[in-house]
């Protein structure tokens, strides 16, 4: 069974990050997960885990951001009767919990630095010490743990331990933002439709082409966890409809509107003189050229008849 079938997509970044996660799997050392929020660290965590020889061990998962920094430490490593007020009675901590399986941190970057050292020290020698005790125990837990921060700009501004990102950076594991990944986007859609279509018992919409080529063509700041959103969305509100661009949240549409105009330059904000800037082209294609007119005027992508009426136009002497 191969327990990466969650992870949707077949581009080249993908399938290498798949590869290597596959082989960290099959061994218990420490991974760390880089990306972008929405990128999907811990569903490929998940797999890990299911993947690994303690796929039959306990998996906890903990948000490092989501609890206040009084609790972290005794949430993760326990705390002895009477050690801070509301200690009514002694808890094992998430530590005890996992032990023989796997602890996920996630956002491990908003850990706090009196945490780190203590984190530290359990990968370096498995020991944990309850907050209010004086002899510290043992477990056997493997830990995978994600960022959607850079942990080297942290360690720079003194906010994270040098010694413990080289701990945790045994494995390390990056996902693309999906703005790198865009010819993923339509298996993720087929896949999100399908599932929608099943969880809400309704029939699955259509994506018509032009909506497909904007969703490409979006930056998508919330990745993949935006694009399965959007899809719940419009599955529950347009299903069995093909969905055209009108039916697109506005920003979608402005950056399909955006991806029709021509490129390749950009009109200063201060705006410019359009026959300055016509005869400066000019004078840079001649230039280039050693005066050759038709070279000059394929540079311009303009007929040679009709740079030299915008020669004469501007003044420039025969040569």
């Amino acid at each position: 069974m191969d327990h990466f079938n969650s992870i949707i997509g077949q581009s080249p970044a993908l399938d290498s990050l798949i590869r290597s996660a596959k082989i960290a799997a099959s061994t218990d050392v420490t991974i760390l997960i880089k990306g972008e929020t929405g990128t999907g660290k811990e569903v490929l965590a998940t797999a890990i885990q299911k993947a690994s020889a303690r796929a039959n061990k306990k998996f906890i998962t903990l948000n490092c951001a989501a609890l206040p920094e009084g609790l972290i430490e005794s949430e993760l490593f326990g705390h002895k009767k009477g050690a801070f007020t509301g200690a009514n009675s002694s808890t094992q901590g998430i530590f005890k919990a996992a032990d023989g399986g796997t602890l996920f941190l996630d956002e491990i970057n908003s850990l706090p630095l009196s945490i780190q050292g203590k984190l530290l020290r359990f990968l370096d020698s498995g020991e944990c010490l309850p907050v209010g005790e004086t002899t510290s125990y043992k477990v056997d837990v493997r830990i995978i743990a994600a960022t959607n921060s850079d942990l080297n700009k942290q360690i720079a501004a003194g906010e994270f331990r040098q010694d413990l990102y080289f701990r945790l950076d045994v494995v390390p594991l990056e996902l693309p933002p999906l703005a790198k990944r865009t010819e993923d986007i339509e298996h993720l859609v087929k896949h999100f439709l399908k599932l929608f279509s099943e969880t809400h018992s309704i029939a699955a919409p259509q994506f018509s082409k032009p909506v497909l080529k904007a969703l490409k063509a979006y930056k998508w700041p919330g990745n993949i966890r935006e694009l399965r959103n959007l899809c719940e969305r419009l599955s529950i509100l347009l299903s069995g409809r093909v969905i055209e661009l009108e039916n697109l949240p506005s920003e979608f549409r402005a950056t399909q509107q955006a991806s029709n105009r021509p490129t390749g330059f950009t009109l200063p904000e201060m705006g410019l003189q359009m026959d300055t800037l016509e005869a400066d082209l000019i004078f840079q294609a001649l230039d280039r050229t050693k005066g050759n007119r038709s070279k000059s005027a394929k540079l311009l992508g303009l007929s040679r008849d009709t740079l030299l009426y915008r020669m004469h136009k501007h003044g420039f002497t025969a040569q």
